[in-house]
């Protein structure tokens, strides 16, 4: 059974990747602002797609790899939470462009909108990475089937990805609009995003490894 923590846990870094601004979150802003909510949703659908790709092909891989050599966990863990302490460096530096000020772009059709959502999502390395590298940290050997795990963990990675996601495709005029005129909260945004990043990186860093199968 897969416990609250690891839930928990998923979620929150779920939370923490998908508000931190990539590849995917600009292609949705871009595509809302410029074509519409309606674009910005089809868009949406090609990165779920993509999600469903990836969960599928790294638990399927992943369940046999921790189950036959359980000593990757360690680099896995180091990975994941080095990736994590990057976002944290990113979302805190100074400078930057926010992602509520795209390029404008010009006009595609539904069929192109779908198939580069879910280009950028499959392209996207925050995504690899949480797939290869963090979601497979919350996983349990002792708590039982680690591949049913996988995709319990992965779906919980899904929803909250495509929940915000499709909040700031409903709400992204509104909110570019709002940022344009208080570029405070631009600041407070980074500074609030990557406290929380950086705190999953030391906690992913430096709890134990679970217990391996005799």
């Amino acid at each position: 059974m897969i416990g609250t923590n690891a839930l928990l846990g998923v979620s929150a870094v779920a939370l923490g990747m998908v508000l931190t601004p990539g590849p995917n979150m600009m292609y949705l802003v871009s595509r809302s602002i410029t074509q519409g909510r309606r674009a910005g949703a089809v868009s949406l659908a090609g990165v779920a797609v993509g999600f469903l790709l990836y969960l599928c092909a790294a638990n399927l891989g992943l369940s046999l790899v921790f189950l036959a050599v359980p000593g990757l966990y360690l680099a896995v863990k180091l990975a994941g939470a080095g990736y994590l302490a990057w976002l944290a460096w990113k979302a805190l530096r100074p400078g930057g462009v926010s992602v509520f000020t795209p390029q404008p772009l010009a006009p595609d059709s539904p069929r192109r909108l779908f198939s580069m959502g879910l280009l950028t999502n499959l392209l996207n390395p925050k995504i690899a990475v949480m797939y290869l590298s963090l979601i497979p940290q919350f996983i349990d050997v002792r708590a039982g089937d680690v591949l049913l795990q996988g995709f319990v963990l992965g779906s919980v990675q899904i929803a909250v990805s495509l929940a915000v996601n499709l909040a700031i495709v409903l709400a992204a005029g509104s909110i570019a609009l709002f940022l344009a005129r208080r570029p405070a909260w631009l600041r407070i945004q980074r500074y609030l995003m990557g406290t929380v990043l950086g705190a999953l990186a030391v906690r992913l860093a430096t709890e134990h490894a679970p217990a391996t199968p005799a």
